[in-house]
């Protein structure tokens, strides 16, 4: 799999530029409709009745309904990105009958999603899979005594994913770097320079695999130039809404680009 031809600015620009038009005195709504809106008639690569699988921790999960099983509900696609995300692609796209899921478990680790990937992942044979993954693997070893490093979250995370290839070869694939932003109440000096190693390794593994790299926290770094990281995220980890709807923008950047 192979990203359409953009520039890395260009990206960025998209992302935080429709985000943060309203500080402008431009309506988002007016931002992204004159310049980044994407619309039914164009050219989104993926299936018609396409399945889209979000994966990840707390900030994937978003406190969804784990008992509501069902695609395309606000229930079970929770109140975070995944929803903004979901919801998006769903109203500009009506006719391609896309089905979105979110499976992401707060507190998960790479480990623990490999534990519970047939159910919530295999069996749903989808045909794009989104998986934001890592901070826990690094913040656990700070406040819950888990002993697992760097090396045991890249080895963890390419298990899984040439599991997921064995039984889903033409799965594509987008994976979104873990962030952590400074100014935050659960960020302090412990998280450096261990966490970074974590946001890198997740790089590598998206360059290894062929995968569409999100990277969260560029784009969170530079949205909270013009704004202070409070305003996106108030621990530096769970995003607010503003934050999810960050997330979400630069999520539809990529699969506008699979």
């Amino acid at each position: 799999m192979s990203l359409k031809q953009y520039t890395r600015e260009e990206f960025l620009q998209n992302i935080i530029g429709a985000t943060l038009a309203s500080f402008g005195g431009l309506s988002l709504l007016d931002y992204v409709t004159d310049r980044y809106a994407v619309t039914e008639s164009a050219d989104l690569e993926i299936p018609n009745e396409a399945v889209i699988l979000f994966q990840g921790d707390s900030i994937t999960d978003a406190g969804r309904n784990r008992n509501d099983q069902s695609p395309n509900t606000a229930s079970a696609l929770g109140s975070g990105y995944a929803f903004l995300a979901a919801s998006g692609l769903l109203a500009d796209y009506p006719a391609k009958k896309i089905k979105c899921y979110n499976k992401g478990i707060s507190g998960n680790k790479v480990f623990q999603l490999a534990e519970r990937w047939d159910r919530d992942c295999i069996e749903l044979q989808p045909d794009i899979l989104s998986i934001l993954v890592g901070v826990n693997d690094f913040w656990h070893t700070l406040d819950l005594n888990y002993k697992g490093d760097v090396q045991t979250y890249e080895n963890d995370y390419r298990s899984l994913l040439d599991r997921t290839l064995k039984a889903l070869p033409k799965v594509k694939l987008i994976i979104g770097e873990p962030f952590a932003l400074k100014g935050g109440t659960a960020i302090n000096d412990d998280w450096y320079p261990k966490f970074p190693r974590y946001r890198a390794a997740s790089k590598r593994i998206a360059e290894e695999f062929g995968a569409a790299f999100i990277p969260y926290q560029e784009i969170f770094d530079l949205a909270a130039e013009e704004t202070g990281a409070a305003y996106w995220s108030g621990d530096g980890v769970h995003p607010t809404i503003a934050g999810s709807r960050l997330m979400a923008n630069a999520w539809m950047e990529t699969v506008k680009r699979l």
